[in-house]
């Protein structure tokens, strides 16, 4: 696993394929433009790099010892204190969400729409700007923030997505995990989210289209998780 810091913050960013792992046959996968077409599978492998990002977490928790009575005998485990948000982007984030629920069974959950409105300036240049039009959302005061992401294109989304949880609350600690980053969305949540967050990568990609996907990423994950949409 690598993890390094970014050149302009603290937040740490941790990219999970550097280290060779079973993960990467989920992401091999993923990227398959032949299993692609099974979209079952498509979400089941997005769900299951969301377990093992999940696990990977689970480290950084703050944890207690606890007595568990046994048939036989008590015994003490260290378990997690944290209170668990997991916040998701819709709607290519469900499957993301549903691995890491499968983890983190006793989280509350959060769930945000946003869309990308595309604008042309007076120079002839496309200008993106996410809006957010649906958050539904506990109170987030005091409590570890989970945000889930497939595609971590420009990190614009992630950070509309952070800033409208705020509303509920200031967590006590904030994770990003993608799929997929790309160094320019690494690069805007190192300005606008908090220092101390730490953002996991399944895979890390060198760049982006003039469409604003990521090369060579897999495509639009959203609609091959539930169809091609409108």
């Amino acid at each position: 696993m690598h993890e390094f810091l970014t050149p302009h913050t603290k937040m740490k960013v941790i990219n999970l394929s550097e280290q060779p792992s079973l993960l990467n046959q989920y992401i091999k996968e993923l990227r398959s433009v032949t299993i692609q077409k099974d979209s079952m599978r498509f979400r089941r492998n997005i769900e299951r790099i969301g377990e093992m990002m999940a696990m990977e977490i689970s480290k950084h928790l703050t944890y207690a010892t606890e007595e568990v009575q046994t048939p036989l005998a008590i015994a003490k485990m260290q378990v997690p204190q944290d209170k668990v948000v997991l916040g998701t982007l819709l709607r290519a984030g469900l499957p993301m969400h549903q691995g890491f629920l499968n983890m983190f069974d006793q989280a509350e959950n959060a769930f945000i729409s946003a869309y990308r409105q595309e604008t042309i300036c007076r120079r002839g240049e496309m200008h993106i700007d996410i809006v957010s039009e649906y958050l539904a959302a506990p109170n987030i005061d005091g409590k570890t923030l989970i945000l889930v992401d497939p595609m971590l294109a420009t990190g614009l989304s992630m950070e509309v997505a952070y800033k409208a949880l705020l509303s509920h609350g200031t967590p006590k600690n904030v994770h990003v995990a993608c799929l997929f980053g790309t160094p320019q969305a690494i690069n805007h949540l190192s300005e606008t989210m908090p220092e101390d967050a730490t953002l996991w990568c399944a895979v890390v990609d060198p760049m982006l289209n003039e469409k604003k996907y990521i090369v060579p990423g897999l495509g639009d994950a959203g609609d091959l998780c539930f169809g091609e949409k409108l």
